[in-house]
C-alpha cells in the first residue's frame, strides 16, 4: 500500500503493558482460526466474551480492569500469551511460505480477489451465506499459504438481516445499523487525516465510497462504504444491506464494486497481476481495466486482449435465473459512461454481455465475465458439466464437453471450522504439523489410529455443547418475552444430548428442499419417536427477504417443528449465522443435505461437518457426488437427473426414509460394546475423516487456483 495513506487503528483499550498486544491482535482476524488466540480473550472473562459475541474489539472496550489485572498473575495465561504472539509474529513476518517455495519466479506478482460478500466471523456480520463464507475461507487460506493476495468487497451498514420466526412460523427480518467503531475494521485516511475515498460515475452524478481495511492474517481486505454525506440519499444506501432486489440499486452496487474496486487498488498503490472475480457481481472491473489502457492510446480490442489473459472468473450458480442480468434500458442509463470510456457504440457495448431471453435481450454479468476472462471455473465436477451446458451458446462452434470452463471443487478452511477438542485429538494422532499438510492423504490415513473411545468422547462432548447452546438460547428467548411457550420448545429446550441428532442448516431456497423429509410426516414421526432409538432433527437457516416461496418452506418446517406429535424432537434454531453454524457442524451426528440435483453447485456446510467426524446424508449433487465412496456416509436417491421434479422428489424422499430407518438409525444404536461404543459407526466416522478432510479443504482448493488459474495468468504477463 502507498505510504501516503495511513491505517487508523483505534486501539485505545488502556490495557496493562504486559498484555498490551491484545489490542493489536483484535484488529487482525488471524485470531479467528487460532484457538489459543481466542482463549486469550475468553480466559479473561468467559461470560463477557460470550456477551460481546466473540468480538475482541467490543470485549476489550467493556471488560473490567480487575479481570485484566487478574491474568497478570496467572503464569499459565502469560505463557500462552507469549506463545500466541510468537506464532502470530512468525505468521506475519516469515518469507518461507508455500507460495515462495513453489513459485519463487512470481515473487513480484499479486492477485486481486473480488467478492460481493466476505464471511470471516460472526463479529463482522457483512455476509449472507455460503458464497461469503467461501470468500472468507479463501482469504484465510491465502494467508496460510503466503499468497500475495488482496481482497476487495463491500462493508454493509446493516449487514444481512436478523431473523425472527413468529409463532405461526413466518420469517420476520430486522435490520440494525452496525457500529464499525465496535468491529475489527479500520478506516483508511489520506495525508490530511480525512477518510480515503474512491468514486464512480453514475447517471448525472458521482458516487463516492470510503475505504475500510480488515486485516486477515497477511491478507488485506478493502471494503467500500457509500454512506457518506456527499452522496445522494439513494447512493448512501447502496451498501446498506446485501442483495437488494431493486435493479437500479443492484447495478449501481456492481459498478461501484467492479469499477470502484479497481480504482481503490490503484489509489492504494496496488498493481495486481491477476484479477479474480468470485461470481459475476464484480465483472465491470473488466471494463475499467480496459478503459485504463484505452486512455493510454490502445483500441478497445487491444485493451481487452491484453487484460483478458489475467482475468479469472468463478461461477457458483447452476440456475440461469440466479445469474445477475439487467434490462437493456437500465444498462443504457447506467452504462453510458462506461461505454464512452472504452469508446464503444451502444450495440457494441451491449454485445459485451448480451444474452437472448424469451422476453428479450438482457445484459448478463456472467456473460461479460466468461467472454473476457481466460480463466473460467465452476466449483464442482458436476457443476462444471452443468456450466458447460448452460453457457455452450457462447461457444457455438464448440462441443459441450469442450466449452472452456473447468472446475475447481470448493473446500473449507480447516482451522476455522474444526472444533478445538477435535483439533487436540488430531494434534495427538496425526502429527503436530498436520495443519501444514491438510491436503496430504498419508497424514489423514493416521485417523485410523485414533482410539475409538477418545474419538467418541470428543463427539459426545461436542453434542453436549450443542444441546447446552440450544438450551441457553431458548432460555434467553423466553426471558426476554414476546415468545409463546411452544416456540421455546421449538427452539430446542427438550433436546437430548445422547439421541441420534441430524442437522439441516443452510440458506432456505426452494431447490434445497428443506421440507423433503416432511413428505410423509407420519413415517417421519414413527422414526423420530421410537422410544428405544430416538432421533432429533435440528433445522436452521434464512430465506432471502424477498423470496416468498422459500419463506413458505420455513413456515412449513416450523409448523412441523412445533407440532406436539414430534415430542420436541424437531428443532428450529432461528437467526442462523457463523456462530450457530459452528455449533451445528461440530455437534450433530449426521449432516442432512437434500438439494434437487443438479442445482447445488457445490455446498460447503457438509465439508465442515465431515471434518468434525459428522457423517453425510445427502443427494449426489455438488461436492458429495465426488466425496461419496459408499463407506463414508450415505446417498439419497440416484446418480442421475429427472425431467419430472415431482418424480425426483418422490424417489428421493422414499430413499431418505428407507436409508434413515433401515441403515442410519440401527447403525447408531446397535452393535455397541460393553462401554457403549458404536464401533461400526465410529469406523465410518474414521473413513469419512480420512477421505473427506484432505480432499475438501481450501488448502487443496487454493493451491489448485494457484496452479490452474493464477500461475498461467502470471506466465502470460511475462511473455
Amino acid at each position: 500500500m502507498d505510504s501516503k495513506y495511513t491505517v487508523k487503528v483505534p486501539n485505545n483499550f488502556n490495557l496493562p503493558r504486559r498484555i498490551g498486544r491484545l489490542g493489536e491482535l483484535a484488529y487482525n482476524l488471524w485470531w479467528v482460526w487460532n484457538p489459543e488466540a481466542q482463549l486469550l480473550y475468553r480466559l479473561i472473562d468467559r461470560t463477557y466474551w460470550e456477551t460481546s459475541y466473540h468480538n475482541p474489539v467490543s470485549f476489550l472496550r467493556g471488560v473490567s480492569r480487575p479481570a485484566l489485572n487478574a491474568v497478570l498473575n496467572d503464569r499459565y495465561y502469560l505463557d500462552m500469551y507469549d506463545r500466541v504472539f510468537k506464532a502470530f509474529d512468525l505468521h506475519m513476518t516469515t518469507t518461507d511460505t508455500w507460495y515462495s517455495r513453489t513459485v519463487p519466479q512470481h515473487s513480484q506478482n499479486s492477485i486481486a480477489y473480488f467478492s460481493f460478500e466476505f464471511g470471516l466471523h460472526e463479529s463482522l456480520p457483512v455476509y449472507a451465506g455460503g458464497l461469503g463464507v467461501l470468500s472468507g475461507d479463501h482469504l484465510k487460506e491465502s494467508s496460510d499459504l503466503g499468497l500475495p493476495l488482496v481482497g476487495v468487497g463491500f462493508v454493509y451498514n446493516e449487514g444481512y438481516f436478523q431473523q425472527r420466526i413468529t409463532e405461526d412460523g413466518w420469517q420476520e427480518t430486522r435490520n440494525t445499523h452496525i457500529d464499525f467503531a465496535e468491529k475489527p475494521i479500520c478506516p483508511l485516511l489520506n495525508h490530511e487525516g480525512k477518510p480515503l475515498t474512491t468514486s464512480v460515475d453514475l447517471p448525472e452524478r458521482k458516487a463516492h465510497a470510503r475505504i475500510w481495511l480488515v486485516q486477515v492474517g497477511r491478507i488485506p481486505l478493502y471494503l467500500l462504504d457509500t454512506n457518506l454525506e456527499e452522496n445522494t440519499p439513494a447512493d448512501r444506501q447502496l451498501n446498506a444491506r446485501l442483495y437488494s432486489n431493486d435493479l437500479e440499486t443492484r447495478i449501481s452496487q456492481e459498478i461501484m464494486l467492479g469499477v470502484g474496486g479497481v480504482r481503490t487498488l490503484r489509489e492504494l498503490g496496488y498493481n495486481p497481476t491477476v484479477w479474480h472475480m468470485n461470481e459475476g457481481h464484480s465483472a465491470f472491473l473488466i471494463l475499467e481495466r480496459a478503459r485504463e489502457l484505452v486512455d493510454e492510446g490502445f483500441s478497445f480490442e487491444e485493451a481487452i486482449a491484453r487484460t483478458r489473459t489475467t482475468n479469472v472468473f468463478t461461477t457458483h450458480t447452476p440456475v440461469p435465473a440466479g445469474n445477475d442480468q439487467f434490462p437493456l434500458w437500465l444498462l443504457e442509463k447506467y452504462g453510458s459512461v462506461l461505454a464512452q470510456g472504452i469508446k464503444l457504440e451502444r450495440e457494441q457495448f451491449i454485445d459485451l454481455g448480451r444474452q437472448p431471453q424469451s422476453w428479450g435481450d438482457m445484459f448478463s454479468m456472467p456473460v461479460l465475465a466468461l467472454k473476457y476472462s481466460d480463466g473460467r471455473n465452476a466449483v464442482s465436477e458436476l457443476h462444471g458439466q452443468v456450466s458447460r451446458r448452460m453457457w455452450n451458446f457462447l461457444w457455438k462452434d464448440v462441443d459441450e464437453d469442450d466449452v472452456p470452463i473447468t472446475h475447481i471443487t470448493n473446500g473449507i478452511h480447516s482451522a476455522s471450522w474444526l472444533a478445538r477438542r477435535m483439533r487436540i485429538l488430531f494434534d495427538r494422532y496425526l502429527g503436530v504439523d498436520w495443519m501444514q499438510k491438510v491436503d496430504d492423504l498419508d497424514v489423514w490415513a493416521r485417523a485410523g489410529n485414533i482410539p475409538d473411545g477418545e474419538l467418541w468422547a470428543v463427539r459426545n462432548h461436542l453434542k453436549r455443547k450443542l444441546a447446552m447452546f440450544a438450551n441457553e438460547r431458548a432460555r434467553q428467548s423466553w426471558s426476554t418475552g414476546g415468545v409463546a411457550p411452544v416456540q421455546v420448545v421449538a427452539s430446542g429446550v427438550l433436546m437430548e444430548p445422547y439421541a441420534l441428532t441430524i442437522g439441516f442448516a443452510r440458506r432456505f431456497a426452494t431447490y434445497k428442499r428443506a421440507d423433503l423429509i416432511l413428505q410423509d410426516f407420519d413415517r417421519l414421526l414413527s422414526i423420530i419417536n421410537n422410544p428405544s432409538m430416538p432421533v432429533q432433527i435440528i433445522f436452521s437457516g434464512k430465506a432471502h427477504p424477498a423470496d416468498e416461496p422459500s419463506k413458505m418452506i420455513i413456515q412449513k418446517v416450523y409448523r412441523a417443528v412445533k407440532n406436539s406429535r414430534t415430542a420436541g424432537r424437531l428443532i428450529f434454531l432461528e437467526d442462523y449465522d457463523m456462530n450457530v453454524a459452528r455449533y451445528l457442524v461440530q455437534g450433530v451426528d449426521v449432516w442432512l443435505n437434500t438439494p434437487r440435483r443438479p442445482n447445488e453447485a457445490s455446498g460447503t456446510s457438509g465439508m465442515k461437518a465431515a471434518l468434525n467426524g459428522v457423517l453425510q446424508f445427502s443427494t449426489l449433487d455438488g461436492w458429495w457426488r465426488e466425496g461419496y465412496n459408499g463407506r463414508n456416509g450415505w446417498a439419497i436417491g440416484q446418480d442421475k437427473e429427472f425431467d419430472d421434479t415431482a418424480q425426483q422428489d418422490a424417489i428421493d424422499s422414499a430413499s431418505l426414509y428407507e436409508t434413515l430407518q433401515d441403515q442410519i438409525v440401527p447403525l447408531f444404536y446397535h452393535n455397541r460394546t460393553s462401554d457403549s461404543l458404536p464401533v461400526e459407526w465410529i469406523a465410518m466416522m474414521k473413513e469419512s475423516i480420512r477421505t473427506l478432510a484432505p480432499q475438501f479443504s481450501t488448502h487443496r482448493m487454493v493451491k489448485e487456483y494457484m496452479q490452474q488459474m493464477y500461475e498461467p495468468a502470471m506466465r502470460a504477463v511475462k511473455k
